[in-house]
């Protein structure tokens, strides 16, 4: 079977070479961890990333034809995941849950996440960015006093008082702040969550906005 689609020596600053043979009729699979350029491969071959290389359609190569005219050809259909069901399990077929358990496991998956609720799929990025949050506050408490003399210690020393009392509302002040910012944390992180999924629990990178110069003014 003569093949369909060729991709040679395709490239970018970021990524390949790539080659692809396809035959007519055929399916592929490319696969890949998160990030490794599946999305913005099939993005070049669509010519719609900057790219080096060659790639024929049906023996007619790219080159010769207009850019509007190869991507009406070779059209790039961007995966538009969702959910629709409160539990993972709930998105396969009865049939083919134990298949998709087994498979999962023989992936390296957990198979109890298939049980999950969808919420709680995000749950270990929620934790990690609450923890990162309350890093700063940890690491000045821990070096409180031995790396480090706070201000208000140091002044209240100075002033004559009690050195152990002197530890004390400082201690006092570093629970208080320490207390605000886990909860300014915890608040910024699912407020974020909310800001950046939408109803269908999918990542809503679009709703990122920069600030021009003006603005932040």
């Amino acid at each position: 079977m003569s093949p369909a689609l060729i991709v040679r020596r395709l490239r970018s600053e970021i990524a390949g070479p790539f080659e692809l043979t396809l035959a007519i009729g055929s399916r592929d699979a490319i696969t890949g961890p998160s990030g490794s350029g599946k999305s913005f491969f099939l993005r070049m071959i669509a010519d719609l990333d900057p790219n080096e290389g060659e790639v024929w359609l049906n023996d007619r190569e790219r080159a010769s034809l207009p850019a509007p005219a190869w991507r009406k050809l070779v059209t790039y259909v961007g995966a538009e995941s969702g959910w629709w069901a409160d539990r993972v399990i709930e998105h396969f077929p009865a049939a083919a849950r134990s298949v998709v358990a087994s498979l999962a496991d023989r992936l390296g998956l957990r198979t109890d996440v298939l049980s999950a609720s969808v919420h709680q799929l995000s749950t270990v990025m929620v934790r990690e960015a609450i923890r990162r949050g309350l890093l700063p506050i940890i690491n000045q408490m821990s070096a409180a006093g031995i790396v480090t003399l706070p201000g208000i210690m140091t002044g209240q020393i100075l002033a004559g008082l009690d050195p152990l009392e002197a530890v004390k509302y400082q201690i006092l002040l570093m629970f208080l702040l320490s207390g605000g910012s886990g909860l300014a944390a915890v608040a910024v992180v699912y407020l974020a969550a909310m800001r950046l999924t939408d109803e269908r629990q999918r990542l809503r990178i679009d709703r990122l906005t920069a600030k021009t110069e003006g603005q932040r003014a």
